[in-house]
C-alpha cells in the first residue's frame, strides 16, 4: 500500500460508518476464534470504533478467508499496489513489521494494531513502528546496512517509472547522508532516540525514507 491505499481505507472508513451495515456477530465471533481477544478488547486497544473495526474485518476477510494471512500472500496483495516495480522485499520487511509476535503469520488483530498507529497515531508512535520497520533484525538499532536494505527496497518498489530517473547510487547516497545526520555519537548505529530525534527535527529525513507515505 502507498499513500493511495491509506486514503482509500479512510475514506471507506468514513463511508461505511454513516451506514446502518452490521458484522458485528460476524466479526465477534471470528476474532474470538483466532485469538481469545474479545471484539472490545480489540477496540480498546486500537484507535478505531467497534463500527470501524466491523467494516476493516469485512474487507480483510475478503482477501484473508482464514483469518490470517501469510508472507507469500502478503507479497502477492502487496504487488497489486505496485505493478511498476519489484514490491518482493519491501513487503517482506513491511510483513515482518506486522508480525508483532514472529509467529509467521498476520492476524486480523495484528493488522489492526499496526494500522492504527500508522492512521491515527501520534509522531511518535508512528516513529516507533517506523524504527521497527527499520531495525530488521530486531536487535534495537538501524545499522547502514539495515538502512541501506529497506532503501533498496523502497526503489525497487517504485520502479523504473520515477522521473527523472533515478541513479543507481542514488539509495546510498540516501544512506549515507541520513546516517551522518542520525548517528550522533559516531557509534555506527542508529537507536531509537537518535532515530526520533533526526526525523522530528528535520522534514526532510521524514519526507524522503517516506516514513508515513509509503511505510504501509
Amino acid at each position: 500500500m502507498n499513500v493511495r491505499r491509506v486514503e482509500s481505507i479512510s475514506a471507506q472508513l468514513e463511508e461505511a460508518s454513516s451506514t446502518g451495515d452490521s458484522v458485528e456477530d460476524e466479526l465477534e465471533m471470528a476474532t474470538v476464534r483466532h485469538r481469545p481477544e474479545a471484539l472490545e478488547l480489540l477496540e480498546a486497544q486500537s484507535k478505531f470504533t467497534k463500527k470501524e473495526l466491523q467494516i476493516l474485518y469485512r474487507g480483510f476477510k475478503n482477501e484473508c478467508p482464514s483469518g490470517a494471512v501469510n508472507e507469500e500472500t502478503f507479497k502477492e496483495i502487496y504487488s497489486q499496489f505496485f505493478p511498476q516495480g519489484d514490491s518482493t522485499t519491501y513487503a517482506h520487511f513491511l510483513f515482518n513489521a506486522f508480525d508483532t509476535d514472529h509467529n509467521g503469520a498476520v492476524s486480523f488483530e495484528d493488522f489492526i494494531k499496526g494500522l492504527s498507529i500508522l492512521l491515527r497515531g501520534t509522531v511518535q508512535e508512528k516513529l516507533n513502528w517506523a524504527f521497527n520497520l527499520y531495525d530488521i533484525n530486531k536487535d534495537g538499532y538501524i545499522t547502514k546496512e539495515e538502512m541501506l536494505d529497506i532503501m533498496k527496497a523502497i526503489y525497487d518498489m517504485m520502479g523504473k517509472c520515477t522521473y527523472p530517473v533515478l541513479k543507481e547510487d542514488a539509495p546510498r547516497q540516501h544512506v549515507e547522508t541520513f546516517f551522518q545526520k542520525m548517528d550522533k555519537n559516531k557509534d555506527g548505529v542508529v537507536t531509537i532516540d537518535e532515530f526520533i530525534e533526526s526525523c522530528q527535527k528535520d522534514g526532510n529525513i521524514m519526507r524522503s525514507m517516506q516514513l508515513f507515505e509509503n511505510v504501509i
